[in-house]
């Protein structure tokens, strides 16, 4: 029976909210900076010791009009000198840098938390982009907050008018201002920011000056200004962590670097074929820095071209591997579907969005799971498993690279715009401590040796001869002696012919089928509670913060609620039904209508509720809360 992995504490039982623990959100026109600002606190973050979960939120559209309320980006930071899960419900801060970033994102802070705003971007002109009638700043409308205003703008003129920059470019400086303040108000270091300045302005040393000026007047002016009330700098202490090397990473970088591990504990060279789409493309971007491991980048000319590419690479003895996001794996689908016939090792990233069509391309979603399971034409099973945060990713590469070499499938790897694009600390891995599982290529002497007939002489090679996995042998092509066809005709069992025949087809779906549903994978655990009881939230992917967060504080409370979280989604593990059967009442939380809640119902006859949200926004802890305290009310 699975076991508890995670207790709740003391410290944690506490943190309702979290002791020591702080949201920000920079909120801004797209071309403000408001993501290399929240990168840049996030950096200066991490070397403070906190422990932190960011969510970057960009617009949809690539350069909505200035100003607009359209072309607001943000970027939110929740860190803490406790455990940190998600970006946070409120935030405690809003800096906005424009009336459109104010309207919209006020009304998810905090009653009574500070709002610090460029009172010289609240011009007339900009307010009617807003759609505001009368300016905010002075008409009282945000009284249940606590408001700051002054004239960063103007400010940051100022600081930078020693360099004899031109007013729109001066102004560009106004987030490293922006950034210079936030940095006094929580006791952060300055100098890992200016040497990252002087780095990325290496030669342009006078644009590097300037940014270093407005960042150091930023600090000054927290320093210096008689400021009443909210202005208070804050220290967050350092938060316990398990010893070792740390470093910040993205969902897109982790998966980067656990491919690469992936192959190089198979053994074998990776090939990377993907076509830019968002939130996928930072994936091939990664990727195309690591040459030196053994690593073959291709940008082709569509999604079709990319897995295609992927798929002749796997063929001639690499790893193929492509990546994408909903519309694009939905154009990859027939090559999926040859990547299953042909039985060769695949690894697709799936990166999901809002959806459908075009969608919401810069917003979370997790509604691809039909897709991921079902979404292929014929019997086209594959293995699915799904990363829970950016640090899961590297681990979930790695299990993605080690399935399909071991049973010679295509797997899919599922994240989200919020995995993919959201930061967290990450303890480097020893990878010596990950076993190898080196991948071994068909030889004729090794196939005589084990498929051999008594008579040796009329030895004959079968491609889709199986061994206790039911894999089919890996061949280089070129090998001698060792011929074969490969293409998305049925194939004959055993020798590869092409066999339209009934019973053939029958044989060859059903062990496509078994080789699949008898892949190995670790039985289920319980992340927080027990094994049994009145009440399991199930989730799968990046609903894991939020689901933590609340089952943590719900049996801080003394209530019986636990929390299971699901990586494989095809094969599910083998204990899964009898560990959901031990619950009275089971929910599943998910960024979509209910997917993962219709695959359990239809593989355990469980009677799973669901609770879905698709608003491209991730969960709250606290609607997760308030459903586990309506279902224990309603048993």
């Amino acid at each position: 029976m699975a076991t508890a992995a995670h207790e709740v504490t003391p410290q944690e039982a506490s943190a309702h909210p979290l002791a020591e623990s702080v949201v920000v959100r920079f909120a801004g026109d797209s071309g403000d900076g408001m993501q290399l600002t929240g990168g840049q606190f996030t950096l200066s973050t991490a070397l403070s010791g906190n422990d932190l979960a960011t969510f970057p939120d960009f617009p949809a559209e690539i350069r909505a009009p200035q100003g607009t309320l359209f072309g607001v980006s943000a970027f939110q930071i929740n860190f803490g000198s406790t455990a940190v899960d998600t970006a946070g419900d409120a935030p405690d801060v809003l800096i906005a840098m424009n009336p459109a970033a104010l309207k919209v994102n006020v009304g998810q802070l905090k009653a009574g938390g500070l709002i610090i705003a460029d009172e010289g971007e609240f011009g007339e002109r900009n307010l009617a982009k807003a759609k505001y009638a009368a300016n905010p700043l002075t008409d009282g409308s945000l009284a249940k907050w606590q408001l700051l205003s002054f004239n960063i703008s103007q400010l940051t003129l100022d600081a930078v008018k020693p360099f004899g920059l031109g007013n729109k470019e001066a102004l560009r400086c106004k987030n490293m201002w922006t950034l210079g303040l936030a940095l006094w108000m929580f006791d952060r270091d300055r100098q890992p920011i200016i040497d990252w300045l002087k780095s990325k302005f290496a030669k342009a040393p006078v644009l590097a000056e300037a940014n270093i000026a407005a960042l150091n007047a930023g600090h000054a002016y927290g320093e210096t200004a008689e400021l009443a009330g909210p202005m208070k700098q804050h220290h967050i202490g350092v938060a316990p962590a398990e010893p070792g090397l740390y470093r910040t990473v993205t969902g897109a970088e982790a998966i980067s670097l656990g491919l690469v591990a992936g192959v190089q504990l198979a053994n074998v060279p990776m090939f990377f074929g993907g076509y830019p789409i968002t939130p996928a493309s930072a994936i091939l971007h990664f990727l195309s820095r690591l040459k030196e491991y053994g690593v073959t980048t291709f940008q082709a000319e569509d999604e079709i071209a990319a897995i295609a590419s992927a798929i002749g690479a796997s063929y001639a003895g690499q790893l193929g591997v492509t990546s994408s996001s909903g519309p694009g794996i939905a154009l990859k689908g027939e090559a999926m579907g040859l990547a299953i016939m042909t039985e060769l090792p695949l690894v697709i990233v799936n990166s999901q969005r809002g959806g459908p069509s075009t969608g919401l391309p810069t917003k979370t979603e997790q509604s691809d799971l039909y897709q991921a399971v079902y979404g292929r034409n014929g019997d086209a099973p594959m293995p699915v498993i799904a990363a829970r945060s950016a640090a899961d990713c590297f681990d979930c590469a790695i299990e993605a690279v080690r399935i399909a070499v071991q049973y010679m499938t295509p797997v899919m790897l599922l994240t989200d715009g919020y995995i993919a694009n959201a930061a967290e600390p990450w303890l480097v891995p020893d990878i010596s401590s990950y076993a190898p599982f080196p991948v071994e290529f068909a030889g004729k002497q090794e196939m005589k040796d084990k498929l051999a007939s008594e008579n040796p002489d009329e030895w004959k090679f079968l491609p889709y001869g199986r061994d206790e996995k039911l894999k089919r042998p890996w061949v280089k092509p070129g090998t001698p002696g060792l011929l074969h066809r490969i293409g998305g005709i049925e194939k004959a069992v055993g020798t590869g012919n092409l066999d339209y025949g009934a019973e053939n087809h029958q044989k060859m779906t059903e062990i496509r089928r078994d080789k699949v549903a008898n892949i190995a994978v670790p039985d289920q655990i319980v992340e927080l509670g027990e094994t049994s009881g009145k009440l399991a939230i199930v989730g799968w992917g990046s609903t894991f913060g939020p689901i933590h967060q609340a089952v943590r504080r719900a049996r801080a409370k003394g209530l019986d609620v636990a929390h299971i979280h699901i990586r494989h989604i095809w094969p599910m593990p083998a204990n899964l039904g009898d560990l959901l059967r031990g619950y009275d009442r089971i929910i599943v939380p998910e960024m979509n209508t209910g997917q993962l809640k219709t695959v359990l119902r239809d593989q355990f006859l469980v009677d799973a509720k669901p609770l879905n949200k698709v608003s491209g926004q991730p969960f709250l802890i606290s609607e997760i809360e308030a459903a586990i305290d309506a279902a224990l009310a309603a048993l």
